[in-house]
């Protein structure tokens, strides 16, 4: 990866993103925790992550994990987001110009994982968090995702800018505590 790229395609996002919530987690809509337990494709054991998709119908199909036909109870909430430092990786120019190669994201990282391997995505993904990238746009690598399906990846994000990402509950609907 070429850092001294990086900085010429920064650049901040604000609107709205979604993501799928097992109802047991309701509590906690911007904790990150699960991701920071157990890793996910954009960030390795021990680093917090919020997983977000720009369309309601991608965080379906990211919470479902492609399993169509066995829906599960589900909660999708939409986030308010003004985040600087955003990084887009499904722009084949930003991928080019920064040395970022698609199959970095696209690589089998739960398998590489199972087999002892650090996944490559984790290691870019340690590259861009030291690099203060704050979130990456990344498509989704999910069975049954559309190509125009993209999620927004976080690794710093707060109740305010400049690395706001802001579950809307206006009416209090998301319970306090675990029930």
């Amino acid at each position: 990866m070429r850092e001294e790229k990086l900085k010429d395609h920064l650049f901040k996002f604000e609107g709205a993103v979604f993501r799928g919530h097992n109802p047991r987690w309701l509590y906690a809509p911007n904790s990150g925790e699960g991701a920071r337990r157990n890793g996910g494709r954009f960030n390795p054991k021990g680093v917090g992550a919020l997983y977000t998709s720009l369309s309601q119908s991608g965080a379906w199909v990211e919470a479902q994990q492609g399993f169509r036909f066995k829906a599960q109870p589900l909660t999708i909430c939409q986030y308010d987001v003004d985040c600087d430092n955003v990084l887009d990786l499904t722009d084949e120019t930003v991928l080019l110009n920064c040395g970022i190669k698609p199959s970095t994201l696209s690589c089998a990282w739960l398998d590489q994982v199972t087999q002892q391997q650090t996944p490559d995505s984790w290691h870019l993904s340690t590259q861009l968090i030291n690099a203060k990238v704050n979130a990456i746009i990344v498509p989704s690598f999910v069975r049954g995702a559309t190509q125009d399906m993209k999620n927004i990846v976080f690794w710093r994000w707060s109740d305010t800018p400049p690395n706001m990402v802001k579950v809307i509950d206006d009416f209090e609907r998301l319970p306090p505590s675990p029930y």
